[in-house]
């Protein structure tokens, strides 16, 4: 519930943001009445509307996902019907497999009626059942929740403050009577850099709650933090040549591949037994301990779609009690 409402809170705040600064860009510019106003929120959701329609196209092209039939591949088929009756939703995604090697796993739609989960081409060998199941759990719990909408709105924000900075700044330094201009629009350049921030929070937020969501479908904790786990361990392994597969889609994955070398390395106080896996027995000891997270994670974190790693698994932990 606490995730939920700071979700909520998190919406409220960027919205009430930007109103601010719409306001008093028209305030110190001279601008009256609702066409300015009509202008800009006009822009913003003429912006969310296209990326509503065009995103799903985007991530399959750039994630070279592929549609499965229940002949190919009935057990992932079996598993995404089941948890969609769990979570409630009004049908059965489309299931895919995105051609690429780095292991994890995604969802992406437009509606609740026209999600999609996919799993890489590199999650089917390294993977148990129960593991993949809690993976499917994990992602079936965006489309429930509708992160993938909020993410996109509140993404809008930060790109309208963009907008506002190089339209005010810019379009300021050509008349030498337009000083008010460019103050304004590096304001909005800072509110632009703060927004940004924030829109990351919420994608960390998205990924508790997403997490906390794969338990309540029925999936264990431990299964899940496994799954991150090999996930994490593989990544570390591969090539930044084939990392750059998803480097555009990294707010879409389960976890962030780029940064696996630094969450190895935190993860393996974790996995006491070094057997590459993290059962139930080792989620039970971290609840006892007080992980420790530098301050130089604490910092990369901030500018991360995903929570500390560490972090994520301590949360994974509370679930389990």
């Amino acid at each position: 519930m606490w995730l939920q409402i700071r979700l909520y809170l998190l919406v409220a705040l960027l919205f009430s943001i930007l109103y601010g600064l719409i306001v008093g860009v028209a305030f110190l510019l001279g601008y009256s009445g609702f066409t300015f106003y009509i202008m800009v929120f006009g822009l913003a959701f003429a912006m969310i509307f296209i990326q509503f329609l065009i995103g799903p196209k985007i991530v399959e092209w750039t994630m070279k996902v592929r549609y499965i039939n229940e002949n190919e591949y009935p057990n992932i088929h079996k598993m995404v019907e089941e948890l969609s009756k769990k979570a409630g939703l009004p049908n059965k995604p489309k299931v895919g497999i995105a051609e690429i090697k780095i292991p994890n796993a995604f969802a992406f739609g437009r509606t609740k009626k026209d999600a999609r989960v996919c799993v890489t081409r590199g999650i089917l060998d390294i993977l148990s059942e129960d593991e993949l199941k809690a993976v499917l759990g994990h992602e079936i719990s965006h489309i429930k929740h509708r992160d993938v909408v909020v993410i996109t709105m509140l993404s809008v924000i930060p790109m309208i403050c963009y907008m506002l900075y190089i339209t005010l700044f810019w379009g300021g330094r050509r008349d030498r009577n337009s000083g008010g201009a460019m103050t304004i629009g590096l304001l909005a350049l800072a509110i632009y850099f703060i927004t940004s921030l924030l829109v990351l929070y919420g994608s960390r937020i998205r990924e508790y709650y997403a997490d906390a969501g794969s338990v309540e479908l029925g999936c264990k904790p431990n299964d899940l933090a496994t799954a991150l786990y090999k996930f994490t361990l593989v990544s570390a392994k591969t090539p930044k040549k084939l990392l750059k597969q998803a480097e555009g889609m990294k707010a879409f994955l389960l976890n962030d591949p780029s940064n696996a070398m630094n969450e190895v390395r935190e993860l393996k106080d974790i996995d006491i037994d070094m057997s590459g896996t993290i059962d139930a027995e080792e989620l039970r000891i971290l609840t006892t301990k007080k992980i420790k997270v530098t301050g130089a994670d604490r910092l990369l974190e901030v500018f991360s779609s995903h929570p500390n790693m560490k972090k994520r698994i301590k949360h994974l932990a509370s679930l389990s009690i």
